[in-house]
């Protein structure tokens, strides 16, 4: 008996916990007017506004409109005019139509449909809303106006959980500063942080970025860019494996396999780190930098172990720090820094710790090969003919040492305070030496016989060359000399004091600007990640409940996801049917007539009904 009772006990609760679940599911309601026309709406109630809006409740949203069609079974309705939509604090809608379904808690409304958030306001003409999965969805072009920017596309999904924007297919990021433009951003309201996915642009006043994956502050202006990534400026461009952009302070950063482009000047800095200062018309590059700047149609490279590029386009100075190498297929050359200025097309060789006699520090003295020819001293300047693009002179300050090797044997050996070469056709052909010179020369016949090897001192000389090789030397105001047979000067007295041959060291392709050095080790790039797969959000629920309902007013077919939507975008303001009857009740006549019976059910003041 007692169990029987438990059990009886035990259904009552079931089936009242099963009612109360129920009765939280259903929509309640409160309107000034109603009736009911089962010819044009079977099962439904027609409501609409006198005083107040129709008002709708369930399950923590709330709906406002001007007239609604209510289908109690189905637990469905459809609003007009003046709609709102409320959820929370935090959400609220506004449109000229709205449907939802109570049972699968689903709301697709459309016309002037704006929808707000404490960051962001949305704007589109047709938008679905999810209850359930917290997201609403848009395919017919929307505008969404964050604290900083507006943005636009044509196909918008929001997830509230996450606060977040998927924008899908001309999307549009508008700033004060700065236009966005891509296939598919992620847009976090609360942090304005945009993750761009696809070929996308940052175009400024002053720069444009581009990438085919992305990350920007749309609040903070900076940003982080992978995968082709590039910023172009007036005259300038930047690519690397990764890019860093900060708009506030003018500055970029590039990481790996990186490029610097000057487009006014034709050259060109490679390496795998550059930071570049836009307002200071300035980039530093390290980790194997190399500049390239053609010339007459050959390349001049430049390496060192940092490189620094400064001035506006008209006035670009190019400085180089540190074991730097240059080559060209006629030239080539080494130094502790370099100085280039292309406006007026001077190279400098220098060295800035001179005075030291270590084997390191002699290295690190400027030297200069023109085939087996090679010039050194204090300090070295190339100039160029900007006109034409070649070499026209080369002057060596102090401690001006030429050494030619000899086409046999031995090494033929100028010195002097200043040396002056002039060029024809980027070949050395002429040489000036100045003050105090010494020379040591191997005579030889026509036939390359050597006659012997003669010493002289003077106080000028002039060398002319012919492919590379001494032609002829002329001696002014000759003080000392003499020849001697070769057997007759010692090994000991062949070389002039300083002389130092660093043939070992000539660069004689572009890879030896790198001979001897290991390869830096590259950063690990941070990725940016791949956006998330999504379902499709006109996803069936489980227990096979339709979306809506089959009175609304969309088809099957407007349920799945499209590039495009196709439908129309004009709404009726009131169901078909409802009309401005003579007789009804306004505003001001409810007042007067509150006294008054009412006559009939379409003046029925305000009533408030629970559909239990």
């Amino acid at each position: 008996m007692l169990r029987n009772l438990l059990y009886i006990l035990f259904l009552l609760i079931s089936i009242s916990l099963a009612h109360a679940q129920e009765t939280g599911r259903k929509i309640d309601y409160e309107n000034d007017r109603q009736y009911r026309d089962e010819e044009r709406y079977p099962g439904a109630l027609v409501m609409s506004k006198v005083n107040n809006q129709v008002h709708f409740i369930h399950q923590g949203i709330e709906v406002w409109c001007n007239n609604a069609v209510f289908y109690e079974s189905d637990n469905f309705f459809k609003a007009y005019g003046e709609v709102r939509m409320k959820q929370g604090d935090t959400v609220s809608m506004n449109s000229d139509y709205a449907e939802y379904n109570g049972n699968t808690q689903f709301a697709f409304a459309s016309g002037k449909v704006k929808m707000e958030r404490p960051q962001t306001t949305l704007e589109t003409d047709t938008l679905f809303f999810d209850r359930i999965k917290q997201e609403a969805y848009y395919r017919s072009g929307g505008k969404v106006t964050d604290t900083a920017s507006v943005l636009t596309s044509t196909i918008g999904r929001y997830f509230f959980e996450e606060d977040k924007y998927t924008f899908l297919s001309n999307v549009k990021i508008t700033n004060p500063d700065y236009i966005v433009n891509s296939d598919h951003i992620d847009f976090y309201s609360e942090s304005g942080h945009a993750y761009l996915y696809g070929p996308s642009t940052i175009e400024g006043e002053e720069s444009t970025v581009y990438c085919e994956r992305g990350f920007y502050d749309t609040r903070g202006d900076t940003g982080y860019f992978v995968k082709n990534s590039k910023i172009d400026y007036d005259n300038r461009t930047v690519l690397g494996d990764s890019l860093f952009f900060d708009r506030n302070k003018s500055f970029a950063s590039a990481t790996n396999n990186i490029q610097v482009i000057d487009t006014a000047n034709d050259s060109k800095v490679t390496g795998h780190y550059a930071e570049v200062f836009r307002e200071k018309d300035s980039v530093i590059i390290t980790k194997w930098p190399v500049a390239a700047s053609l010339q007459n149609q050959d390349s001049l490279f430049i390496h060192s172990d940092t490189l620094l590029v400064t001035g506006k386009p008209e006035n670009r100075i190019l400085r180089g720090f540190y074991d730097v190498r240059m080559y060209k297929t006629d030239m080539s050359g080494k130094s502790d820094s370099i100085f280039v200025n292309q406006r007026d097309g001077i190279t400098k060789l220098i060295n800035i710790n001179p005075g030291e006699n270590s084997p390191t520090s002699v290295k690190r003295n400027p030297v200069l090969w023109s085939g087996f020819n090679q010039m050194t001293g204090d300090t070295i300047q190339i100039i160029s003919n900007k006109e034409t693009e070649q070499l026209d002179s080369l002057k060596v300050y102090n401690n001006a040492f030429l050494i030619n090797k000899d086409s046999i044997d031995g090494y033929n050996q100028i010195k002097g305070q200043i040396l002056i070469g002039l060029f024809e056709e980027n070949e050395l052909y002429k040489v000036d030496i100045d003050k105090n010179t010494e020379t040591l020369y191997y005579s030889r016949t026509e036939n390359s016989d050597l006659i012997g090897i003669s010493k002289t001192l003077s106080s000028r000389i002039e060398v002319y060359f012919k492919e590379r090789e001494i032609e002829d030397v002329y001696y002014y105001q000759a003080v000392d000399g003499d020849l001697k047979p070769e057997e007759q000067v010692l090994k000991s007295n062949r070389t002039l004091q300083g002389f130092n041959w660093r043939g070992d060291e000539r660069l004689e392709k572009k890879q030896d600007l790198f001979k001897g050095k290991e390869p830096p080790e590259l950063v690990k790039i941070q990725g940016i990640p791949l956006p998330q797969q999504i379902e499709n959000f006109f996803e069936e629920r489980e227990d096979g409940d339709m979306l809506l309902n089959e009175n609304s007013r969309l088809k099957p077919q407007d349920l799945k996801d499209k590039v495009q939507d196709s439908i129309p975008s004009v709404q009726p303001m009131i169901p078909e049917g409802v009309k401005v009857d003579p007789n009804s009740i306004t505003p001001s006549e409810a007042k007067t007539n509150a006294t008054k019976k009412e006559k009939d059910s379409l003046q029925t003041p305000k009533a408030t009904l629970k559909i239990e």
